[in-house]
């Protein structure tokens, strides 16, 4: 597989799912002090994270800023801190430098901040303090964008996560529970360039509100003339291939030959194998990290209002 010129030479790149909760456990046992991890959306970074580590860590994600990542990191000073969709946080100046401060190799880190920020006094809280955190970083994409990402890239383990769809489809089968929809999307995964487990909830979602599903599938990886002969291949309604023709002719798509040619341009080489389903039901809703629930960034909040970067 071929880096991005946007990576590091060091760049770690995984295919499987086993490889990367491999590092993530090495991280919870107290191996690892900065890890990174880069991947494309929907493949299940942060739901592994999650499962690996459990609640015991300080979960930081959305649109966190650096100040409010500073007065997060010294609320849970000592226990590891995940940053979920970090994605351009290393592009602001004062986050890579909270970053390089957070990833620092000792054991004992010192993190702070010195521009005006009069929260930091109304808290009582200084404006530097010392770590024992061991950080996680999770996002979507990575640039090497100046000296000082370099010098962040150089204080951790890099990880690009691309998983191939029928990776995703056999991590899906650990927690998806209903097999038709299951089944529909192993029989296109040649068609994904990129899959993602969000598929199988949109799908559900869709089909719960009696809508179609089927076409809720095939948009995430079809368009044009190849997405109008799949939906009415897909479409239980026709009873023959030549109803589908017909219909196919009087939609304006295309001629009888158009239709059988993107047929045949839709037939897997090979067919993902048959799995079965253990679950039967949706789970129930996951409890959000126990720093996630009235934690300290949302009590200062109410008390001084929206944080900035001080």
């Amino acid at each position: 597989m071929a880096k991005s010129k946007s990576l590091p030479s060091h760049a770690v790149c995984l295919t499987t799912f086993a490889e990367l909760e491999s590092y993530v456990l090495a991280f919870g046992a107290g191996h690892l002090n900065l890890l990174m991890i880069f991947g494309p959306p929907g493949v299940g970074k942060s739901r592994l994270v999650r499962q690996a580590l459990g609640s015991q860590v300080c979960w930081i994600g959305g649109q966190a800023t650096p100040f409010g990542i500073y007065l997060q990191a010294y609320e849970h000073r000592h226990k590891p801190i995940v940053l979920d969709d970090v994605d351009g946080l290393y592009a602001d100046r004062l986050g890579i430098r909270l970053l390089k401060a957070l990833g620092q190799t000792e054991q004992t880190k010192t993190v702070s901040w010195q521009t005006a920020a009069p929260t930091l006094g109304q808290c009582s809280i200084p404006r530097q303090f010392t770590t024992t955190s061991r950080v996680v970083l999770i996002g979507n994409d990575w640039k090497t964008l100046n000296d000082d990402v370099a010098a962040l890239e150089d204080r951790g383990h890099l990880l690009v996560f691309e998983p191939s769809p029928l990776e995703v489809h056999r991590q899906a089968a650990r927690w998806f529970w209903d097999q038709e929809i299951f089944d529909f999307v192993a029989d296109h995964l040649h068609l994904m360039a990129q899959h993602s487990l969000r598929t199988y909830g949109y799908a559900w979602e869709l089909k719960r509100a009696k809508l179609d599903w089927r076409q809720g599938v095939l948009c995430r990886c079809l368009t044009g003339v190849a997405l109008a002969v799949a939906k009415l291949r897909a479409n239980p309604d026709f009873a023959s291939e030549a109803e589908r023709v017909r219909a196919f002719v009087q939609s304006g798509a295309g001629c009888r030959a158009s239709y059988f040619r993107h047929v045949q341009k839709l037939r897997p080489v090979e067919r993902a194998p048959k799995i079965l389903l253990t679950q039967t039901n949706p789970p129930k809703d996951e409890a959000p990290p126990a720093s996630a629930k009235g934690n300290y960034l949302d009590r200062l909040r109410r008390r001084f209002g929206r944080l900035g970067n001080g």
